[in-house]
């Protein structure tokens, strides 16, 4: 049993089990480590304000 809570890949349900009950995985739902070399991180603010500009936030 994990210890930690998971997001099922299928219906994006929280769960504490590696298999939701639908049959699909569960995965992890932790943030990636903060770094402050973050070689990628001026594309994925770039592609952030992209999706913000396209749902009206900006």
């Amino acid at each position: 049993m994990a210890k930690h809570i998971l997001k099922c890949s299928g219906c994006g349900e929280y769960t504490m089990d590696e298999v939701h009950s639908c049959g699909s995985p569960a995965l992890p739902v932790k943030p990636a480590k903060y770094s402050p070399e973050d070689k990628y991180g001026k594309y994925r603010r770039e592609t952030k304000k992209e999706q913000f500009k396209k749902e009206g936030l900006l």
